[in-house]
């Protein structure tokens, strides 16, 4: 007769199932990262803005204004996060190019005149009802999408250059067309780091990447040097003391907000800067508010936030990619590449190391378009966490239903049965 000895026991069984339990859930570093950003945003949104709003008749000299629109936008995004939570990969990677074409005729739209809304010379927003649809937010996520897709598609093709490279750089050269005559500098910044940072982390041939960055460099230059208002940005970055009354007074302010808040702040909601002198103070300069209520220390906070966010999103890709769900890894990757880039750029023009651009803080600044945006992609990385978690735990199962007979079997006497 055969016999049948497992060598494990009842506790071990129970470990196993319960390791196999754990695997299911959500990457926590990752969810409390991104739930004290938000909760973070909308405390210093309301700090930030609580002046302007009692002090304007657009807002009916409502304290609480910006407040509560900013909830309402918080409580929409999420609500879409959780409707997006919910769409296997599989389905974004089909919808990829059509969401990807919707988000094209977004920008082209919104340069067609009584269609787009002008805001202090800038053509980026379209009206719908109460709530301003800023189609270049859009536009970040589904270009992850759309360049994860491409290149997943593409994956043996990657180190050639008519048929990897050349049909992505056409497509993101349309897209900066259109983002240029808005114009959005900012956004076609971090829409080409998503693309060709995605093409990159894919396998695109590494010549052709330094030559593109070279290309790059120069082409930017030259935007710049073209522009004359660009150009008179970039001077006054260099020394925006030189007319601090003029062009150079947003940074100004805003390096003033920095000073003055030095280690620990003057005390949240207690900042002067935000009292009517520095502009934008609770959308594109909402750090220096930070800095000047919390200090250092607030500034460090909202750092490591940041790290832990983007950290978490390429070891999703990367476990995406162990499991050989590389649109997935992808997608992680161009998610993570996004809030890198653009908190970066945010943080560098607050403290006065990159020129000034018209860039929110991700998850933190007032704007609906970009909290429902970065709510999205937030809920498409925790999908590709889940999933992979998913696979994981099937593998686990797997392993725990066939270990016994594979590996655990007693050897036969000779001359057995």
């Amino acid at each position: 007769m055969t016999s049948w000895f497992p060598r494990f026991g009842r506790n071990e069984v129970n470990q196993r199932l319960s390791g196999a339990h754990q695997v299911a859930e959500l990457d926590g570093v990752l969810f409390w990262s991104a739930a004290l950003l938000l909760l973070f945003g909308l405390v210093m949104v309301y700090s930030s803005s609580i002046a302007v709003a009692e002090g304007s008749r657009m807002t009916a000299h409502q304290p609480h204004f910006y407040l509560i629109r900013h909830a309402i936008f918080m409580v929409l995004a999420l609500v879409a996060g959780a409707i997006a939570f919910q769409i296997p990969m599989r389905t974004w990677q089909s919808w990829a190019p059509y969401l990807f074409l919707v988000a094209l005729l977004l920008l082209v739209a919104v340069l067609i005149p009584h269609v787009g809304r002008e805001v202090n010379g800038a053509r980026r927003w379209i009206p719908i009802g109460f709530i301003n649809l800023q189609p270049s937010e859009l536009m970040k996520l589904f270009v992850a999408l759309y360049a994860a897709d491409y290149t997943a598609r593409k994956l043996p093709l990657m180190k050639s250059f008519r048929h990897a490279f050349a049909p992505m750089a056409i497509t993101i050269l349309l897209v900066g067309f259109l983002l240029l005559r808005e114009p959005d500098f900012g956004a076609f910044v971090v829409i080409c780091c998503i693309a060709f940072g995605v093409l990159f982390l894919g396998g695109l041939n590494a010549r052709i990447f330094a030559l593109l960055t070279v290309v790059a460099i120069i082409g930017f230059v030259l935007l710049i040097w073209l522009s004359p208002y660009r150009r008179d940005r970039l001077f006054n970055f260099v020394d925006p003391w030189k007319d601090p009354l003029g062009s150079g007074y947003q940074l100004s302010h805003a390096l003033i907000a920095f000073g003055r808040g030095e280690w620990f702040g003057v005390g949240l909601g207690a900042s002067v800067e935000k009292l009517f002198y520095l502009p934008e103070a609770h959308t594109d300069f909402l750090l220096a508010v930070i800095a000047e209520e919390l200090g250092f220390i607030g500034v460090v906070c909202v750092i490591v936030l940041f790290g832990f966010l983007v950290h978490r999103a390429f070891a999703i890709a990367k476990r995406a990619h162990t499991l050989e769900k590389h649109f997935a890894g992808l997608v992680a990757q161009g998610i993570g590449l996004w809030m890198g880039v653009q908190s970066f750029i945010n943080m560098g023009v607050n403290m006065g190391l990159l020129p000034t651009k018209g860039l929110t803080l991700p998850l933190m600044s007032y704007g609906g378009s970009g909290i429902v945006a970065n709510c999205l992609a937030l809920a498409v990385l925790l999908r590709i966490d889940w999933e992979n978690r998913q696979m994981a735990r099937g593998t686990a199962l797997s392993t725990f239903d066939t270990a016994p007979v594979g590996r655990h079997r007693t050897q036969r006497h000779p001359g057995g049965d």
